[in-house]
């Protein structure tokens, strides 16, 4: 029936048959980026500066964003992108083939099984493209979370 569907009737089932896929891929590395969050978070939450700031009467919503959450996200930014791409080229292999979409994943696991050089040397440039502007917007996404991190070209 999809020859009778409109054009954003074929959008529509489009994305409704996304759903599952994406959920499926977001939920592994979700719930490594919400444990990761939770470790660095407490152990923030028990520095010396966090009770100085209690002890000046700071409120609490203002401890965990204004200081607990900014000194955090530190070792996030830093620890997100390896477990992004991680979750991102060996989880597409996996949702794709259960749900039996063709996909990079796939394209680049069938070229290696068929020994087909040109297509997995194009799927590794690829990847390594992303993987390169991945840690590019980390680097840019530090200097933005700690100040004290400055790119300047004088080497001092």
């Amino acid at each position: 029936d999809w020859e009778s569907l409109s054009l954003f009737g074929k959008v529509m089932d489009y994305f409704w048959h996304l759903v599952m896929p994406l959920t499926c891929l977001v939920a592994g590395s979700f719930a490594v980026t919400t444990l990761l969050t939770k470790n660095v978070m407490l152990e923030e939450i028990r520095r010396q500066y966090v009770a100085t700031a209690r002890a000046k009467g700071l409120g609490e919503q203002r401890i965990l964003y204004r200081h607990v959450l900014r000194n955090a996200l530190i070792p996030l930014v830093t620890g997100f992108p390896a477990a992004f791409i991680g979750a991102f080229f060996t989880g597409s292999l996996l949702i794709e083939t259960l749900f039996s979409l063709d996909g990079l994943g796939l394209l680049s696991y069938e070229s290696v099984v068929k020994r087909d050089y040109p297509v997995v040397l194009g799927m590794l440039y690829l990847f390594s493209l992303i993987g390169l502007l991945t840690r590019l917007i980390t680097d840019v996404a530090y200097t933005w979370v700690d100040p004290r991190v400055k790119f300047s070209g004088s080497g001092r």
